[in-house]
Order: structure tokens, then C-alpha cells, then sequence
């Protein structure tokens, strides 16, 4: 486990008190390892938006989708920020079945991520990953990691993985200004995957209900329009189809999808020329 910090050590430092985003994702998505806090906070949030589930496993879904994509592409490096609660189909799992010398730094800012990091440093023997404990709030400290050096070499095409974080990123925390610094630090050839909770779909009625079970959640939370969203891709060169939902990025084969509003997350995959 090079380049990880004791998994004792990150046990002894959970706040289990206090609700977390990759906690509350991997209640959503069915998992075990959360606590009372994360289920009353998602539980809140599901009252004002109760196809919260759907939305979290359509993201998780276009995880693999622009992964596979990119992997295709001929990308081999991957910096996957918000990487939350190892789950069945992992960056570097879903990249190294595509190529096997695929390198992946994942990076999380909660302690329990840590505790289970050894599921995400199951690297193939031909490619490489390592986990950071880190903040996306603070690109320099990622991108000066010595053990993200070691890894990625930024001077070929990275993919920036920036899946259902940034909404977490309110305006007052510059979130632009975060993805500029990360993106500005990778060359021409890598590429940007978002993810972001939308309003879109929201009356003002509705949007007002949901701020509120925002604020009783505990955990802070921003949702962006379309336009909103699209700022954080300029200067970037958008893959068809572009901004959408994230039940229309390039799915695979036709079947059943939830609404587009029964979901509200936008996705879409930018290239840096």
C-alpha cells in the first residue's frame, strides 16, 4: 500500500457524528459502510427528492460509460477526485480492463475512503494506483503530491474525474476557479468528466423545498443549471453529445431509463485541445 497513510490511523479520526457525501452515497446505493448521521442526512434529502437513488446509481453508471470511453480514447492516466466508497466497478477496474497499463490516483477527503483503500490499489501488474487523502479545495496540495507524481506523469494526457463532487463545492468556495487551477495544471489531450446535480427540472416552489432539506441535511450542497454547469468546461472541446443527462451520455443499449428530472444530474466529458 505505497503512497497510503495507516488505515488504523484514518479509522481513529472518523467523525461518525457528523454526516459525509461519500458516506451518504454508498447508503444510497445500497452499501454498509455508514452511520446513523449519513442515513438521517440522505433520508432528509430523499424526503424533498425521492428518486435520490436513481440518481445516484446513474451516476455510478456514467462513471463506467465515460471511463470505458476515455480508456478507449487512448487515455492511460487518470485522476479521479471524489472518489468515495470502493463499489463493484472502480476507475482502475473499469479503465485496466480496457488497457492494463492504465495508472489511477485516487483522491478523498474522508477517512473512512482510506480504511478501504486497499480495494482501490488492486492494481493490474502493467499499470499502477495510488490514493491521497485530500481535499479538491486545495488543487496545489493534489497536484504537488509526491505520490501523484509517482504515478502520473502530467506531462501526457490526464483524465480529470470530477463525478457528483462539485456540487458539494458552493459558490462562496470559488468552485470555477478549483477546476481551472486542476484543469490548467494537465496539457493539451487530457480530458474533463463531470457529474453535477441540476436545477433544471425545479420550479421555484420546488427549489425552495429542496434548499431547505439541503440545509437540515447538514451537509452543504449547490445545484447548477445547464448554463451553470457548462462553465466549468470552457476552453475544453465537449464529446458528443455534450451536456446532458446523465441517462443520455452515450448509453449503451437501449432500455427503460428514469426521467431526465427524475434523476436532475447533468454529465458530460470535454477534451482540453
Amino acid at each position: 500500500m505505497e503512497g497510503v497513510v495507516d488505515p488504523d490511523s484514518a479509522a481513529d479520526r472518523l467523525d461518525t457524528g457528523k454526516p459525509h457525501p461519500a458516506r451518504r452515497y454508498d447508503y444510497w446505493l445500497g452499501g454498509k459502510d455508514n452511520f446513523a448521521a449519513d442515513r438521517e442526512s440522505a433520508d432528509v434529502v430523499a424526503e424533498a427528492f425521492p428518486t435520490i437513488r436513481f440518481a445516484a446509481l446513474e451516476n455510478r453508471k456514467f462513471l463506467r460509460r465515460a471511463v470505458a470511453y476515455l480508456a478507449e480514447a487512448g487515455i492511460r492516466q487518470f485522476l479521479d477526485i471524489g472518489t468515495g466508497l470502493p463499489t463493484a466497478g472502480n476507475v482502475h477496474e473499469i479503465a485496466q480492463d480496457v488497457a492494463p497499463d492504465s495508472r489511477i490516483v485516487y483522491v478523498d477527503n474522508d477517512p473512512i475512503v482510506l480504511v478501504h483503500a486497499r480495494a482501490l490499489l488492486n492494481s493490474s501488474d502493467e499499470g499502477a494506483t495510488a490514493y491521497l487523502e485530500a481535499d479538491v479545495r486545495d488543487p496545489e496540495y493534489i497536484l504537488g503530491h509526491p505520490d501523484l507524481a509517482r504515478i502520473l506523469d502530467l506531462t501526457q494526457p490526464v483524465a480529470l474525474i470530477l463525478v457528483a463532487i462539485m456540487h458539494f463545492i458552493t459558490d462562496d468556495q470559488e468552485p470555477y476557479e478549483v477546476v481551472r487551477r486542476l484543469c490548467d495544471a494537465l496539457p493539451s489531450g487530457s480530458y474533463l468528466a463531470m457529474t453535477h446535480a441540476t436545477s433544471d427540472y425545479l420550479t421555484a416552489e420546488d427549489l425552495a423545498e429542496n434548499n431547505a432539506a439541503i440545509a437540515r441535511s447538514g451537509v452543504p450542497f449547490q445545484l447548477r443549471s445547464t448554463p451553470e454547469f457548462s462553465r466549468f468546461f470552457r476552453g475544453f472541446e465537449l464529446v458528443p453529445p455534450g451536456i446532458v443527462s446523465v441517462t443520455a451520455w452515450r448509453p449503451e443499449e437501449w432500455h427503460a431509463h428514469p426521467r431526465p428530472e427524475a434523476v436532475s444530474m447533468l454529465g458530460a466529458v470535454g477534451r482540453k485541445p
